[in-house]
């Protein structure tokens, strides 16, 4: 897809923009849909906006003319935008403003604590829609009002996709009446290649039940920047996999200087993952609409510096949503 990206400018903050944070939802919120869902037993779908920057109308902003499209008569004229293009600081926000706008005109209220979830409620009826950038996905307890949103979304903007939600930010989602089920066997199967850990021996537990990680200031140093790539990996597979969470968040502490130690137990947790790559969240329906939550602390536990670690879950009926 070409795309027009805005070239040779210079953008100063508080002049040509004020922000360009643009808030966007985060996986918890997105699990808490899910887990409604399979409470209220009915679907959920998604929507793609196509090239959505393009979309966003921006202030006063100009830029030298793109290569192949000068103007022979005035070659040192600037042109000034009308909407944001790729490339200016300012799109992701702008774009969000259009968006939210359009939303409260059609009768949406924005989410005091989650500024990316609008709510529309018509009689005993009520449409939930959640945004991440251009990736949408929205569900009701009325069929007529997912029709109806999709209807005003087409008409107002290019859409390159509605259906079901089954692919949502890296996670599979499988939608059948009873149950719902949330994976990352594809993005488990792209890490393990990466990494190349797909023909490793496979272990049954991510770490050790004696294993006590410290800064192991006699082993060798590693590649800080594959250490980090792994742990990066691993900390994104951990939203549909609680149980290498802990593990993982153990390597996390030792990301400033690891050792070959270090690396070795990342190593393991991958090791773990090759047998049950298809592994993820059940979420079976229920009448329960309670939230339920656990915790445990090993107080001073922790062998280099005597820290406490803790650790929480959050139960909506049986599903697991933080």
């Amino acid at each position: 897809m070409d795309r027009l990206v805005a070239k040779r400018y210079n953008q100063e903050e508080k002049i040509d923009y004020d922000e360009t944070y643009a808030p966007i939802a985060i996986l918890e919120a997105i699990r808490m849909l899910l887990a409604f869902e399979s409470i209220l037993d009915f679907k959920i779908y998604q929507m793609d906006v196509k090239i959505y920057f393009l979309n966003g109308f921006i202030q006063e902003v100009y830029v030298n003319q793109p290569p192949g499209f000068e103007n022979s008569d005035m070659p040192n004229y600037v042109f000034k935008l009308k909407k944001a293009l790729y490339g200016l600081k300012q799109a992701p926000r702008a774009w969000y403003k259009r968006l939210s706008k359009f939303f409260l005109e059609k009768g949406f209220t924005k989410g005091k604590f989650d500024t990316t979830l609008f709510i529309k409620r018509k009689m005993n009826d009520i449409l939930l829609v959640k945004i991440y950038v251009d990736d949408i996905i929205f569900l009701s307890t009325n069929d007529s009002m997912c029709k109806e949103f999709s209807q005003d979304m087409q008409s107002e903007f290019e859409m390159s996709m509605i259906g079901e939600l089954n692919f949502f930010l890296g996670l599979q989602i499988k939608q059948t009446k009873n149950v719902i089920f949330i994976s990352q066997s594809k993005y488990c199967k792209e890490l393990l290649n990466r990494f190349g850990m797909k023909i490793a021996k496979q272990m049954t537990t991510p770490m050790s039940t004696v294993c006590y990680l410290d800064e192991d200031e006699i082993s060798q140093s590693i590649d800080i920047k594959k250490y980090r790539d792994m742990i990066e990996f691993l900390l994104y597979l951990s939203s549909s996999r609680p149980d290498i969470m802990f593990s993982v968040c153990m390597c996390v502490r030792y990301q400033s200087n690891p050792k070959e130690s270090h690396l070795s137990a990342i190593k393991r947790i991958m090791r773990y993952l090759l047998g049950i790559i298809n592994l993820g969240l059940w979420y079976p329906m229920s009448s329960s609409y309670n939230l339920g939550g656990y915790s445990d602390s090993n107080f001073a536990g922790c062998k280099a510096d005597r820290k406490s670690t803790s650790g929480t879950c959050h139960f909506i009926g049986s599903a697991l949503v933080s």
